[in-house]
């Protein structure tokens, strides 16, 4: 499933072939994702101008602007669920199956592909209010490369939210009510590197160890967002290319292997029906 760094890259990748674009058309091939399409999704969008691109959490939000007006009235949002892919190509490029909707922008295309149809492509129009108060966005934590969570901020933020908690610290974190983007892979490589074991009760982590990592998540999302993110099943960039984020693992998908750092064997563990990888000596 991507995770926060590739729904990055897959932003930063369509971006610039995307932006200032007119919006021609809107073909939609199978309205049934894990949401349906809206079936006025072609009505909305044909003749407005695509004025950014952003991110929160592991949505793209595609804004979108009327036609000689500076003002947006409405935003795309677009979610690859477990296998779907956001790409940039030429219009005339061939429809391969599980390509679920194209919007088309004059000689480009911005084509959603999603095998596994856990995906979303929504409308929320600005009259609805901002788009970032929405019920979709209210539960979700702080963005992790914000200001609001740097180094010391962000292990504060984590320590104080944690108070009292009685689950693990890996469902914690993945949970994403204190800060989005530390999905499964990054969990596991982030604890690692704060050398907290994933079984240890939030509320019983000190702050100095949240402020470790804090400083952890940041720079090994940052580390996956600068290699392409990791090559998953299913996921490739905006450009078609795989990340290779996976060569720098620590202990995700690991086990039976030498730790790089203390050379003990690296186990897993189930938590929540997802595999977690860790150190017994360096995470104990």
């Amino acid at each position: 499933m991507p995770e926060l760094p590739e729904v990055e890259v897959t932003r930063r990748g369509i971006e610039p072939g995307v932006v200032g674009r007119r919006i021609d058309a809107v073909v939609v091939r199978h309205a049934g994702l894990r949401r349906a399409v809206p079936a006025t999704l072609g009505d909305v969008l044909t003749g407005t101008f695509i004025e950014t691109v952003r991110r929160r959490g592991k949505f793209i939000l595609v804004d979108c602007r009327a036609q000689d007006s500076t003002s947006v009235v409405g935003t795309l949002l677009i979610h690859l669920g477990m296998t779907g892919t956001l790409r940039v190509m030429p219009a005339d490029t061939p429809v391969r199956a599980h390509d679920h909707v194209d919007f088309v922008l004059g000689d480009r295309v911005l084509r959603f592909n999603d095998p596994r149809r856990f995906g979303l492509v929504l409308w929320h129009a600005e009259d609805d209010g901002p788009v970032l108060d929405s019920a979709t966005f209210s539960k979700l934590g702080v963005e992790p490369f914000s200001d609001a969570f740097d180094v010391e901020r962000g292990g504060h933020l984590l320590h104080r939210l944690s108070r009292g908690r009685s689950v693990a610290i890996k469902p914690f974190l993945l949970a994403g009510e204190a800060v989005v983007g530390v999905g499964n892979i990054y969990a596991s490589e982030t604890l690692f590197r704060a050398r907290i074991h994933p079984r240890v009760a939030a509320g019983r982590v000190s702050l100095a160890r949240y402020v470790l990592l804090a400083d952890a998540i940041r720079v090994v999302l940052a580390a996956a967002i600068a290699k392409g993110g990791s090559t998953l099943r299913d996921f490739v960039g905006a450009d078609g290319a795989s990340g290779y984020f996976q060569q720098d693992y620590f202990v995700y998908d690991r086990e039976g292997l030498p730790c790089r750092v203390c050379s003990t064997t690296i186990r897993s563990i189930r938590q929540g029906q997802r595999s977690t990888f860790y150190c017994p000596r360096c995470q104990h």
